[in-house]
């Protein structure tokens, strides 16, 4: 089969966006985003630091991506780096300037 051979033009492809939740909550997406923010810093903390003798390789840095997401989300979760405040602020001003 070539692409050439393919019926595309009675294919019914749905090109809608994915049906969003009817209540999203901007608390919620606030801490999520600030515990990515915080992962990252996690990430760029760990690049300064040199491996030992028995560190480096894949399984650590996957252990360590890891370890810092977890990190961040329980951070994030009990009052962060205060970013979460302001993110859920201005997610709230837009919500309501969509509504008028």
């Amino acid at each position: 089969m070539d692409a050439a051979s393919l019926d595309l033009a009675n294919t019914n492809f749905a090109l809608t966006a994915p049906k969003q939740p009817a209540h999203r909550d901007p608390a919620k997406a606030a801490r999520d985003f600030e515990a990515v923010f915080i992962a990252q810093m996690f990430e760029q903390m760990w690049e300064q630091v040199s491996p030992g003798d028995m560190s480096g390789g894949t399984g650590e840095r996957i252990f360590r991506s890891l370890m810092n997401q977890s990190i961040a989300q329980q951070m994030a979760d009990n009052g962060g780096i205060g970013l979460a405040a302001n993110v859920q602020r201005e997610l709230l001003a837009l919500q309501e300037s969509a509504r008028q």
